[in-house]
């Protein structure tokens, strides 16, 4: 089958890492200057992406943020309807989704206008989280504010000429236990496979590192997970890979899942599946846009460290026989992500002191 991405960044030359691998044809499309680009090259093709359109037989994506004028190109070759997506572009939308499904969330409201951004602040008791609605990710375009602060009535006039702006949501500042994830796929059969719950730790709103498979899931959350999964991706009418972000809140029997964020796209909390899994996410997104078989999971116990910010990848991590490196190539400043590193271990002590001895080479965040 010959497959077209748009967008030739790391996730999209992982996924046409993955076609290859599958035995299909993949082009990308660099959607900055719309060029039509090979495989593993920078070099762009003179073919146009009309042409690569054409030639085509399905079309996807690496990142949600999808052109108007691609996917009126794409035609009848996306898999899923591009404006069942928009909603979790948006994150008004991407809440009101997650309350429409009964999925719960934090505590939240919208607000429009920076007058009514002040007036929806005021009736907070609490601290919060602001987000604009639309753009911003790894930490950008949110902001904090409690009323507890000493300054909070400055605070909430200084907010109003900056997160008050552009529309967004103020939602509940949720003391949680932990933030995991579910990475899973839908085939267009309807077929879903999911993977464990993985824990995600993030710093400054970036996520750091990953902790895969050093313990079986809970199956009570694994299955709250799962069924939210499959409400999410059933009404979307989704194909591919599919990522859900969630605050667990609570510990032992009263634990419960909050949806954070959702991503429908390959997402960096599955990166560990590349060196972890028989299966990578990638390899489940090609398999649902064609239509081949799930394989039978196997994971195995794996630390994913992101390299952000850095110029390089340490020596001694390449030469580290356990370690799977990825370097995407990229210029590097501080809080871009450039890199990751996958490191197969059997106790998940020993992945926190490595994530604790790696983390100040690899990641510069500011």
């Amino acid at each position: 089958m010959k497959l077209l991405i748009l967008g030739n960044g790391q996730l999209g030359q992982m996924l046409a890492q993955s076609s290859i691998q599958l035995g299909h044809e993949c082009l990308l499309v660099n959607t900055r200057t719309n060029k039509v680009m090979p495989a593993g090259a920078h070099v762009a093709l003179s073919q146009s992406i009309e042409e690569a359109m054409q030639w085509a037989d399905v079309v996807s994506w690496e990142h949600e943020q999808l052109d108007p004028e691609h996917v009126a190109l794409a035609a009848n070759k996306l898999l899923t309807d591009a404006d069942k997506i928009r909603p979790l572009t948006h994150r008004q939308l991407e809440k009101k989704l997650c309350d429409d499904l009964g999925i719960a969330t934090a505590p939240w409201q919208a607000f429009q206008t920076a007058d009514q951004f002040t007036q929806t602040l005021r009736t907070w008791q609490q601290p919060v989280v602001i987000k604009a609605a639309f753009g911003g990710y790894d930490g950008k375009s949110q902001w904090r504010w409690s009323p507890e602060s000493a300054s909070a009535a400055a605070e909430a006039e200084s907010l109003a000429h900056s997160a008050g702006l552009q529309p967004g949501i103020i939602e509940a500042l949720i003391p949680f236990t932990k933030e995991v994830s579910i990475v899973g796929a839908r085939a267009k059969d309807g077929r879903i496979l999911c993977y464990p719950l993985v824990e995600n730790v993030h710093t400054k709103g970036i996520l750091s590192h990953t902790f895969a498979g050093f313990e079986a899931p809970d199956l009570r959350l694994q299955k709250a997970a799962e069924l939210a999964f499959q409400r999410i991706t059933e009404h979307l009418g989704y194909v591919g890979t599919l990522a859900i972000e969630f605050f667990v809140v609570g510990d032992g029997e009263e634990a419960e899942l909050l949806v954070n964020e959702i991503a429908p796209r390959v997402h960096n909390s599955g990166h560990w599946s590349l060196t972890g899994c028989n299966a990578s996410q990638f390899d489940l997104h090609i398999r649902s846009l064609t239509n081949m078989p799930f394989p039978k999971l196997a994971v195995q116990p794996t630390l994913m460290l992101n390299a952000i910010g850095c110029a390089e990848i340490p020596t001694e991590l390449w030469q580290d026989s356990r370690v799977q490196a990825f370097w995407y190539g990229k210029d590097s400043r501080p809080g871009r992500k450039v890199g990751h590193v996958n490191l197969r271990i059997a106790k998940r002590a020993e992945a926190e002191a490595l994530s604790k001895n790696w983390t100040p080479s690899l990641q510069v965040l500011s």
